[in-house]
C-alpha cells in the first residue's frame, strides 16, 4: 500500500543578518540554510494495517504525511502509495485516499453538513447509489444523522470531528490519514472516534496511518507505531514490543484490609506508604507480579490492588531523551 525508500524533504531558507548593519548587509548579501525536513526514512504499510505515526513538534512527521497526500515533491527519494506516485498522480491518487487534520475542516464553513457531503460527491465522481449507500452506513456508525442540516459553524468541536470523518471517508477510499483526529475532545467523544476507526479498520480493511501526540490513540488502535525524530525513523515495530524491550517498570497499588506490611521482598521498592496502603514499583524481568502479591497476601489481608504498565507516554518520552538501547 504505501511504499517509502530514502525519502527527504528540504527547504532553503533565507539567510538574514541581525541589527542596523544587518539590514545593510541584506542589500548587498544573500545566502541560504538548508534545513532537512526529512533525512532519508524508509518504511513499508501494507493494506489493511493501522499504523501510528509519531514524533515531537518538528519531527518531520507533517512533512512525510504531505508527500504521502501529494501535498509536497520530495528532495529525493521515492514514494509510492498504491502503485501511484502522488505528486505525479494527483488525480487518480486523491480518489483513493481520505485525509482529516484536526485543526483544518474540508466542510464548508456555513453550509449544513448535508450539502457538504453533496458538494464531495461531485468533486469525487461518487456515483448516486454507491453515495447513498456510504452516506448512510457513515450516519448511522458515527451517530450524525441529527447534524445533517446544522451549519458546519455551529458544531461542536466533537460533532464536528465526527462530521469530517464522514467527509473524508464518503467516496470510500482504501487509505485515511488521521492528523490529531481526537485533540480537544473530550472522553466520550474520543471513545466514540476510536471506536468506529476501529472498526473501519477492522471490518472494511481501510489502511489508516494516524498521527497524534495522545499517544493513548496509539495504545488503543495502532498494533504497530512508527516513531520519528529530527526527521528520521528511530523505531519502526510492534507497539507491545517497544513496550516489553523498554516498559519492565511495573506498579502495584495494594490496600490491606488492616496493617500493611513492613517490609517488601528484594527487588521492590516502596513509592508511596500508609498505614493500610503500598504503592510498590518493580522490574517485571526481577520479579514476577503473582510472586508479589502473593508474598503481599500471605502477611496481610488484601482488600484491593492495581497492576499498572509503564505508561506509553513515559517509554516514548525515554527515546526522545536517551534514544533506543545499544541491542537493538
Amino acid at each position: 500500500m504505501i511504499d517509502v525508500r530514502e525519502l527527504r524533504k528540504e527547504y532553503r531558507v533565507a539567510r538574514h543578518h541581525r541589527g542596523g548593519w544587518g539590514a545593510v548587509r541584506n542589500l548587498f548579501e544573500s545566502g541560504y540554510d538548508v534545513v532537512r525536513a526529512v533525512d532519508g526514512i524508509s518504511f513499508r504499510i501494507a493494506a489493511g494495517e493501522f499504523v501510528g505515526f509519531i514524533g515531537p513538534n518538528g519531527a518531520g512527521k507533517s512533512t512525510t504525511v504531505k508527500m504521502l497526500t501529494g501535498v509536497l515533491e520530495p528532495t529525493s527519494g521515492d514514494v509510492r502509495v498504491g502503485g501511484r506516485v502522488p505528486r505525479r498522480e494527483r488525480l487518480a491518487h486523491v480518489a483513493h485516499i481520505g485525509v482529516v487534520f484536526g485543526q483544518r475542516t474540508q466542510l464548508w464553513w456555513d453550509l449544513p453538513v448535508i450539502e457538504s457531503y453533496e458538494l464531495l460527491r461531485h468533486i469525487y465522481r461518487v456515483e448516486p447509489a454507491a453515495y447513498r449507500q456510504q452516506l448512510d452506513r457513515l450516519v448511522l456508525l458515527l451517530d450524525i444523522a441529527p447534524l445533517l442540516d446544522t451549519p458546519v459553524r455551529k458544531l461542536s468541536l466533537g460533532q464536528r470531528m465526527r462530521c469530517e470523518l464522514a467527509a473524508a471517508l464518503i467516496h470510500a477510499p482504501d487509505l485515511i490519514f488521521l492528523d490529531e483526529p481526537t485533540i480537544g475532545l473530550d472522553v466520550v467523544a474520543k471513545e466514540t472516534i476510536r471506536t468506529f476507526l476501529a472498526a473501519e479498520n477492522r471490518e472494511r480493511g481501510t489502511t489508516v496511518l494516524l498521527t497524534t501526540h495522545d499517544l493513548s490513540d496509539i495504545e488503543r488502535l495502532c498494533p504497530r507505531m512508527l516513531l520519528i525524530d529530527h526527521g528520521r525513523v528511530v523505531y519502526d515495530g510492534a507497539v507491545e514490543q517497544i513496550r516489553r524491550t523498554l516498559g519492565r517498570e511495573r506498579r502495584l497499588r495494594v490496600d490491606f484490609d488492616g496493617a500493611a506490611p513492613d517490609g517488601v521482598p528484594a527487588y521492590v521498592e516502596v513509592e508511596e506508604r500508609a498505614p493500610r496502603q503500598l504503592v510498590l514499583r518493580f522490574d517485571r524481568d526481577a520479579v514476577a507480579a503473582h510472586d508479589l502479591i502473593t508474598w503481599l497476601a500471605a502477611r496481610a489481608s488484601i482488600a484491593d490492588l492495581v497492576l499498572e504498565e509503564t505508561p506509553i507516554e513515559r517509554i516514548v518520552a525515554a527515546i526522545y531523551r536517551d534514544g533506543l538501547p545499544a541491542s537493538r
